[in-house]
């Protein structure tokens, strides 16, 4: 197994971009087998992120994170990924600061901007602890093992006798002690450790990972002085509002700009390019209208007058399409999974059960909508912009520019919120496009209708499961067919998930069922498709949970015991011929690394039962209903208290989570994540729907695109945490897939009323 190996980078480059004096120690992490060390001063031109120079000086170029320890005793560490309100900018850092022994007093936190030099940049997939949590720690290790090596090489002793605590190097013999910054320049000379040199901390002397932890942009948060995409202000900016095409693929037939350009403040009228296919990140095109301020721009674009040509989705209806995806999923599709022999199991069969399911599109809509600031002078390229992927905002700018990658900078704000929506450069893109034709920086802003109009929506989707019961009402067959326009559509033309969409929920789902079989069945995009938090486990999650919960009522028997019969007993599954797969991408790790635990499952089943009372599920008005579901290599189980509100009105009055994320570095983000997801959970569960007509989005703003209101939440969220050695899972998105089918199932369990499809405000009031 190769590992990632730290070396010191081109320390003139590095400090440039951080805006700190050239001096003292700094490491970044690099797929790379070392490097000699750089004295401290040495200068250099900097080379250019991508290029030849910089592929020469670090073959296999692969970095994650960087640390600089200065004279002064300063550690400064780049966070690469982007918050957004997760806290990642509390957890990244801690890593890199336990393992070389730093006191948080005197750690400085900066954004990356985005810069392939910082590796993958893109802050979705629950992957920004899970993915590099071993190569975070390992950085910190290397910059401890050469603090270490140069007091041991002033003391004339051994290193082993030497340990890193609290900023300062202590001699454990004589308790002499040198700071981090009396040693930075000497540790600088020092050729970089190989990774089989550097020891990691046991991990009981790490003193932060899974400790309560201030959220360190806390008071920046509720000071104000938080900068986030909208704050950007630059001399001479205008502020653009666009008025776009309703139908995805649409274009401008004519339009008159006079009455837009007689409103007080309004300088130009700009028409955007019509985006070709694949759409990918380009610009949704349209006629933008530049003003002095907001108001003015947005008054501007009210007074267009513009007849559009909406193309060739104009006849896209979201209910006509869903009878297509039933009769795609009542057709066999492509065999993507196949254990033993369903369809013989099926027809052998003493019982069958079949059931449909049905989720519409969703909408990320984050409490910030889009917003993006651009300068383009000089051949050169500046972006500032809440964005969850600044390598993919910086490569969009350089393509819709026509410019070198490399000419372009992009910098990354606050998100106030992103759920998979900021991961798209559509914004970054008009921004470019309008700052070059203008000549002066442009902001360009979103309102929330704009955003719930014209987003990169969430695969609507329709799940058809049969399954075969023996005569003592055992599962001896699982047959699972899946129809949803797939994320690649955006990329190119596609209409059948791939493997990485399959592995969220049918692919890596580890039932102890002795025939087993999933197809992939026909879907063709009509809209943007692009991914929300938690992605296709919203759909599968439900359909699975819901079918498995109608399985147990078919039975007579109680959902725990049958949602446990179903995953079998505890076992480790880390082959691909266990599953009747050909491969699994896993969330991105190997499977002997993350196999899929059942075991673990299983756990956080019967703990969280054991929290709700679950033996007391249905009483006094109310009733429980429970779901479980793997994702982003976590284990979380979800049980739903469904009472009758106010003329019949169903509410959620009480939720309990269980997560099993392995080590979990930060259990105050963990906690607040799941909280969250409870939230977001119950939103798509109870209003998550949009709809087309004529090709153009109905809904447009919180009125009619329903989010959970605070009235409406539960009184009480129980979470516990499960106590791990495992590596890291995810942690913002697992808690997400199991609500929806977790308040059906208490539904039913209340009601009699059997849900498959979603939103369930949609059901009746019942009495």
């Amino acid at each position: 197994m190769s590992h990632t190996q730290p070396m010191l980078i081109a320390r003139r480059s590095f400090l440039a971009g951080l805006n700190l004096s050239v001096g003292g120690l700094a490491l970044g992490l690099f797929s790379n087998e070392g490097l000699a060390a750089e004295p401290s001063g040495q200068t250099g031109a900097k080379p250019k992120a991508g290029s030849k120079a910089q592929e020469t000086s670090a073959p296999g170029l692969n970095p994650n994170a960087f640390v600089h320890v200065a004279p002064d005793g300063v550690v400064t560490i780049v966070c690469h990924r982007s918050e957004m309100g997760q806290g990642i900018r509390s957890s990244l850092p801690v890593l890199i600061a336990d393992e070389l022994g730093a006191d948080m007093a005197q750690v400085k936190i900066l954004q990356a901007d985005g810069d392939p030099i910082y590796g993958d940049q893109n802050t979705d997939g629950s992957n920004s602890v899970r993915g590099i949590y071993t190569d975070m720690r390992r950085v910190g290790a290397t910059a401890r093992t050469m603090l270490v090596a140069a007091a041991a090489k002033r003391w004339k002793v051994s290193p082993d006798d030497c340990e890193a605590v609290d900023h300062v190097v202590v001699h454990r013999g004589s308790q002499r002690t040198l700071g981090f910054g009396e040693l930075a320049l000497e540790a600088s000379k020092q050729r970089v450790p190989k990774a089989d040199q550097v020891k990691l901390r046991p991990k009981n002397e790490l003193r932060r990972v899974g400790k309560h932890l201030p959220l360190i942009d806390g008071p920046a948060y509720v000071t104000g002085t938080a900068v986030f995409g909208a704050d950007v202000r630059l001399p001479g900016m205008l502020t653009a509002m666009v008025a776009r095409p309703p139908v995805v693929g649409g274009r401008v037939a004519r339009f008159d700009a006079a009455r837009a350009l007689a409103v007080p403040g309004v300088k130009r009228v700009i028409e955007l390019p019509v985006p070709t296919k694949p759409y990918q990140f380009q610009s949704w095109g349209g006629i933008a209208v530049l003003a002095e301020n907001t108001w003015a721009a947005m008054k501007g674009r009210g007074a267009l007058d513009i007849t559009w040509e909406d193309g060739e989705n104009a006849s896209y209806d979201s209910e006509q399409y869903r009878q297509e995806l039933l009769a795609s999923v009542r057709a066999p599709g492509t065999v993507v999974r196949n254990v033993g022999d369903a369809e013989g199991a099926l027809a052998q069969a003493a019982r069958v059960v079949e059931a449909e399911y049905y989720v519409p599109h969703l909408s990320h809509a984050p409490m910030e909508p889009p917003v993006v600031v651009a300068r383009v002078e000089g051949g050169t390229c500046e972006v500032w912009a809440p964005t969850q992927h600044p390598q993919a905002a910086r490569t969009e700018a350089a393509r819709a520019l026509g410019l070198p990658v490399e000419k372009v900078t992009v910098h990354v704000t606050f998100l106030g919120g992103g759920f998979g929506r900021k991961s798209k450069a559509d914004f970054v893109s008009e921004a470019v496009l309008l700052a070059r034709e203008a000549g002066v920086p442009v902001r360009v802003q979103w309102t929330r209708e704009d955003d719930i109009r014209h987003d990169y929506y969430h695969a609507v989707s329709t799940q058809r499961l049969s399954a075969g019961l023996d005569a003592q009402g055992k599962v001896i067959a699982w047959r699972h067919r899946t129809a949803f326009p797939p994320i690649g559509s955006i990329f190119g033309p596609v209409n059948r998930p791939a493997e990485g969409d399959l592995q969220q929920g049918v692919l890596d789902l580890a039932l102890a069922v002795p025939n087993l079989r999933a197809e992939a069945c026909e879907a063709n995009a009509h809209v943007r498709i692009g991914w929300l938090r938690s992605v296709y486990n919203i759909f599968h999650a439900f359909s699975v949970n819901s079918f498995i919960d109608e399985i147990a009522h078919t039975r007579g028997e109680d959902p725990r015991d049958v949602l446990l019969e179903m995953y079998g007993p505890p076992r480790v599954v880390n082959t691909l011929e266990a599953l009747g797969i050909k491969s699994l991408r896993n969330y991105g790790r190997p499977l002997e690394e993350h196999p899929i635990d059942v075991g673990r499952m299983r756990n956080v089943i019967e703990r969280v039962t054991q929290l709700a009372r679950w033996d007391e599920r249905k009483k006094d008005g109310r009733a429980l209903g429970l779901a479980a579901h793997r994702s982003f290599l976590s284990y979380v189980a979800v049980v739903a208290s469904v009472i009758r509100g106010p003329g019949g009105k169903l509410a959620v009055d009480e939720a309990w989570l269980v997560i099993d994320a392995g080590t979990v570095i930060n259990p105050d983000r963990a906690r607040s994540q799941m909280e969250g997801s409870i939230i977001f959970g119950m939103s798509v569960a109870m209003y998550g729907a949009i709809t087309m007509k004529g090709g153009a989005v109905q809904q447009s703003n919180f009125h009619d695109y329903r989010l959970m209101r605070i009235g409406e939440a539960p009184r009480k969220i129980n979470v516990e945490i499960v106590p791990s050695e495992a590596l890291p899972g995810g942690i913002g998105e697992p808690g997400v897939p199991p609500v929806a089918p977790a308040i059906a199932n208490a539904l039913f369990a209340l009601t009699g009323t059997r849900v498959r499809e979603l939103p369930l405000s949609r059901i009746p009031p019942v009495s």
